[in-house]
């Protein structure tokens, strides 16, 4: 596997090419105002009255219309909600592309699963950064910046790596590493990490903890410190150096602890519900379940929703949460999270 880094690329390819980036969200706006500031011609397509357009004006960008920035662009990447990608395309995006155009996806999902087919006179790229757009933003304005994977659909003008890469310098990727894949494997790995372990998972993993410890009698408080507050810092030791970092960092207690029990609660039944989990994700089982819940009105993906935040340890930790004023950089940022 070769990781790329800025002396193996260049941002010539998109030196004379028009930018346009459909959604200033949290991928958008870090992707535009990361290439505008490494020099590029970007353009953010945003649909009328959206509450975005402000933002982007103030940042220094122009604002256009979805149909007239896709008119507009060389280079038009997708960055809105999955499920809406389909509409704006059909709708907005696919009658303003000729040949030679690049299409540019944040993420494989259209594309794999088949609901956006693009024409065979554009190239189809992804730049993927592994991260947040805030910190792909943050990182970029402190000088590094995040790992991106980068993959080619179709290369019908046979430079469709090179704009991919040189998009990757362009927000910051090349500073960490960027790593060449495919459509497929980028969506298949994401949608199964965040449905088994980062998302799905290790929130139920939480719950669970703090339900065995509150139905056993202990303050939910404590509950909340053992299984919610102090994941962050056994993640950050994860992110630092691995299983083998955290290992070293926590007790000798902790340790021998984990290593002995940890396999009692992760045992080859969740194992087995994993791999069930990614034969959706491959089958595209998933993909059909989750478009037809926003195409019906999302209600149960609501209704999860509300019974997320009814759980006690989100109460709880909303109530201790405001002990802890280092959390929040600023008053907007605490009534945001606390909202």
């Amino acid at each position: 596997m070769k990781v790329y880094y800025d002396a193996d690329t260049s941002l010539a390819p998109l030196a004379d090419k028009k930018i346009s980036i459909i959604g200033y969200g949290s991928q958008g706006h870090a992707h535009a105002l990361n290439l505008h500031d490494s020099g590029m011609q970007v353009t953010v397509g945003l649909r009328p009255g959206s509450a975005n357009a402000e933002k982007a004006t103030a940042a220094g960008l122009t604002v256009m219309a979805i149909p007239d920035a896709a008119a507009y662009g060389d280079i038009v990447m997708l960055l809105l909600p999955d499920q809406y990608h389909k509409e704006v395309y059909k709708r907005d995006v696919e009658p303003n592309l000729i040949p030679g155009d690049t299409l540019a996806f944040g993420h494989g999902f259209n594309i794999h699963y088949k609901e956006i087919v693009p024409p065979d006179y554009v190239d189809v790229i992804m730049i993927a950064p592994k991260s947040p757009g805030h910190l792909v933003r943050r990182t970029y304005m402190q000088g590094s910046g995040t790992p991106c994977l980068i993959a080619v659909e179709q290369d019908y003008s046979g430079r469709a790596r090179d704009v991919a890469l040189a998009w990757a310098k362009g927000i910051g990727g090349t500073r960490a590493g960027v790593i060449e894949t495919t459509f497929k494997n980028e969506t298949e790995t994401d949608l199964f990490g965040e449905q088994a372990v980062l998302c799905g998972g290790s929130a139920e993993l939480i719950k669970a903890g703090f339900e065995v410890l509150t139905e056993a009698g202990y303050p939910p408080e404590l509950a909340y410190f053992e299984c919610m507050h102090e994941m962050k810092l056994i993640v950050d030791l994860y992110y630092e150096g691995g299983l083998s970092r955290m290992n070293f960092s926590v007790s000798d207690t902790a340790e021998y602890g984990g290593m002995t029990r940890g396999p009692r609660v992760i045992t080859e039944q969740t194992r087995d519900a994993m791999r069930g989990i990614l034969k959706e994700v491959q089958s595209g089982a998933f993909a059909r379940e989750f478009l037809q819940e926003n195409e019906t009105g999302r209600k149960k993906l609501q209704r999860l929703r509300e019974e997320n935040a009814q759980h006690p340890i989100e109460k709880t930790g909303r109530e201790l949460r405001r002990m802890m004023a280092w959390l929040f950089k600023s008053k907007d940022q605490k009534e945001e999270i606390e909202a």
